[in-house]
């Protein structure tokens, strides 16, 4: 499918489908009067009498009968006309994104009706669209010519700077494709995506966008002393890996990233009911959304270095895997003991966050789908946060924002480290039942000095049980966009 940007009034537009706004009302958007004048009908008056609100992602199709070089028109409700922001013409996009496949030549000219940054809006709209298109059929048998789409035409106004808008675009073009390279690596079967399959990928994927990439080894992870990563891998056959970026764009110190990695997790020997384990393979959505987002950095080129180490591992029970009662020793000596072994991602992301910490970064981000505790406080559309720093969760919250994936910062609260005192260890990997996303998040805080340090969990947003706005049931990719953001900040800051 080709995607391009194109300056014309709306009535003017040939194509096969013709994407308009309207607001809630509903209230005529930009080109629908146009559009109505040249097809000789109150389009708003059509609309009313049908039943049409323009509430977000409402959606009526109108024949034109050959009237207008466009073949239909599908007017779409942004919602209230001084709320309509970015995010909006996403969710709005995203929503009527299904309903676009049947036809070959689509123009869409959604981000007209935006208030704020048109750019933004432009790169919003390509996102939606993209994204909600979105589908893993990898397994499944059928027709691979089903979908028609040849041509998707984001129509913009002659006021905006042409060079800019066809930025914004392929801005947003950038963001789907890594975010859909995210989701079907999330996606694919635990059978298939094993560590060395997540390493695999992320090896041609650096290839192709020039990172610079260094697989490590279960030999080498021995060597190196990551206990936390060789210990979760133990009940498997198919080995650890640990995979490192690294992108330079830039001088001064490099932003560090981590995300979780198990490719399935049944919960080792604390074994998981059979329910509940039925979408682990969803379990290295934190490793997914790094790895798109140093994809999405790669190709964007933010003026800043860049560093990403990712854990990854097999939990699975076995005569081999360890029980309930060890001690791991972790990259740099500290040791925990593991009381529960499916509070595994904490065991392998603290050796990664030392792993970082020794190269003296300005900042790390590690995300994960760590904690159950983090959807009952926050639910399935907002991720949690916290850390030792102000300055680095403010920034993950504002880009959460800036891209629609939002966040709420939980207390790192100092008084629960107790909980993971150990009488045998440095640390133990679980405390009670009460808190247990902020007991996860001070575990990991062991393990980053005094680097400046914020931990996302994602359990509740990675990975979603019924569609979205922009996503089918499986994988999101999110917080994929909310780590490039915060890394085009963090370039904007050191420049």
């Amino acid at each position: 499918m080709k995607l391009e940007y194109a300056v014309a009034r709306p009535a003017e537009v040939a194509a096969d489908l013709l994407i308009l706004p309207s607001f809630d009302g509903p209230e005529a958007g930009p080109g629908l009067a146009e559009t109505g004048k040249a097809l000789g009908v109150d389009l708003v008056e059509l609309l009313t009498a049908n039943g049409f609100r323009g509430r977000l992602g409402d959606a009526f199709a109108i024949p034109t009968l050959g009237n207008l070089p466009s073949a239909t028109v599908l007017v779409v409700g942004l919602g209230t006309r001084d709320r309509v922001d970015a995010d909006r013409v996403r969710r709005a996009a995203g929503k009527v994104a299904t309903r676009v496949r049947g036809y070959r030549r689509v123009a869409v000219a959604l981000a007209q009706g935006a208030r704020g940054p048109w750019q933004d809006a432009l790169t919003a709209s390509a996102e939606g669209l993209l994204l909600g298109l979105y589908r893993f059929d990898t397994y499944k048998h059928r027709d691979r010519d089903a979908d028609r789409l040849q041509k998707l035409t984001l129509v913009g106004s002659a006021r905006w700077d042409g060079r800019q808008a066809r930025a914004a675009v392929q801005r947003g073009e950038i963001l789907a494709e890594a975010t859909a390279w995210a989701r079907d690596l999330v996606n694919t079967p635990a059978l298939d995506a094993t560590p060395e399959f997540l390493a695999s990928q992320a090896r041609a994927m650096a290839r192709e966008v020039g990172l610079k990439v260094k697989i490590w080894s279960k030999a080498e992870l021995e060597k190196g002393g990551f206990g936390g990563i060789l210990g979760v891998g133990r009940g498997s056959s198919n080995p650890p890996r640990m995979i490192e970026l690294e992108y330079a764009g830039g001088r001064g110190k490099p932003v560090a990233l981590s995300g979780k990695g198990i490719t399935f997790d049944s919960g080792g020997l604390s074994l998981k009911d059979a329910k509940n384990m039925e979408w682990m393979k969803s379990d290295m959505a934190g490793a997914a959304a790094v790895l798109g987002a140093m994809r999405a950095i790669a190709r964007l080129k933010p003026k800043v270095n860049v560093i990403a180490a990712i854990p990854s591992a097999e939990n699975l029970p076995s005569g081999e895997a360890i029980r309930p009662g060890d001690v791991l020793r972790h990259r740099g000596g500290k040791t925990s003991e593991v009381l529960n072994t499916d509070a595994e991602g904490r065991l392998i992301l603290a050796d990664a966050l030392a792993f970082l910490a020794e190269r003296k970064p300005a900042a790390i981000v590690d995300t994960a789908t760590l904690t159950g505790a983090c959807m009952i406080a926050l639910g399935d559309e907002i991720w949690g946060v916290m850390g030792n720093d102000d300055d680095v969760v403010e920034e993950l919250l504002a880009a959460g924002d800036d891209v629609g994936e939002p966040g709420w910062e939980l207390p790192l609260w100092s008084g629960y480290r107790k909980k993971i005192d150990s009488e045998v260890a440095d640390v133990k990997n679980t405390g009670d039942r009460y808190g247990g996303a902020i007991v996860a998040a001070l575990f990991l805080e062991e393990f980053v000095g005094d680097t400046p340090w914020a931990h996302m969990d994602v359990a509740g947003v990675a990975f979603a049980q019924k569609p979205g706005d922009y996503w089918p049931k499986g994988a999101t990719g999110s917080p994929l966009r909310t780590l490039v953001r915060f890394v085009e900040r963090r370039a904007k800051k050191t420049s």
